[in-house]
């Protein structure tokens, strides 16, 4: 993971906690937002691997049932090791497949997790996360102003706060920080909302960023 790539993921969880007036807030305070919400993606994280652990658990004493209770088995010898049967793909089994499939895809966040937390240590990432930080506290205003202007049809109250927050980093960057190539910082934006928001959101975003660069940049 790049650097600037986990600072702007860690400013959405910062921006992800601040209230409406983000100027009544502090670096340190930004500091111990960024450790308390690192701690709780490796909590949450664990906690997918418990339940990926117990699913697979199950699975397999449903598998290892199966084989000892099937009728070629149980007419071997019981010093005998069993034989492989064929096994129907039952509807159980296939929900258990499919919550496994999804933990397992969730635990895979745990490497991002890992190192985000490093990362989140190093010099040149705090000081970014400070820069989209400091621009949206003293940009603010225009920030939403311009989200609120090409919204069109939509109310930027009524938003959801996660696709809001994206678009005031991807716009900080775009308009006033200018550090990064525009494409870099509008795709990442985009893999933000595919990890964190909802499924029509990357599409909703893309489409305010493209009127930003079209109009301002």
């Amino acid at each position: 993971m790049q650097a600037r790539r986990a600072s702007r993921e860690l400013a959405l969880i910062i921006f992800s906690q601040i209230g409406k007036d983000i100027h009544k807030y502090n670096n340190d305070d930004f500091g111990q937002m960024v450790l308390g919400s690192v701690r709780t993606l490796i909590s949450n994280c664990q906690d997918e691997v418990s339940i990926l652990t117990s699913g697979l658990s199950n699975l397999k004493e449903f598998v290892d049932d199966f084989e000892n209770n099937h009728p070629e088995n149980l007419a071997r010898p019981i010093d005998a090791h069993n034989i492989p049967v064929e096994m129907p793909l039952t509807s159980k089994m296939r929900e258990d497949i499919n919550l496994i499939m999804d933990v397992a895809e969730k635990s895979l966040s745990a490497l991002d997790v890992a190192e985000l937390s490093i990362l989140s240590g190093q010099s040149d990432v705090r000081r970014y996360i400070h820069k989209i930080i400091k621009t949206y506290k003293e940009k603010n205003d225009e920030i939403d102003g311009v989200i609120k202007e090409l919204a069109s049809g939509w109310d930027i109250e009524r938003l959801f706060k996660i696709d809001k927050d994206i678009l005031r980093i991807a716009i900080a960057e775009l308009l006033f920080i200018k550090d990064a190539p525009v494409k870099v910082v509008i795709d990442e934006a985009l893999e933000l909302a595919k990890k964190y928001s909802t499924d029509e959101s990357p599409s909703f975003i893309n489409g305010i960023l493209a009127k930003v660069v079209e109009v301002y940049v």
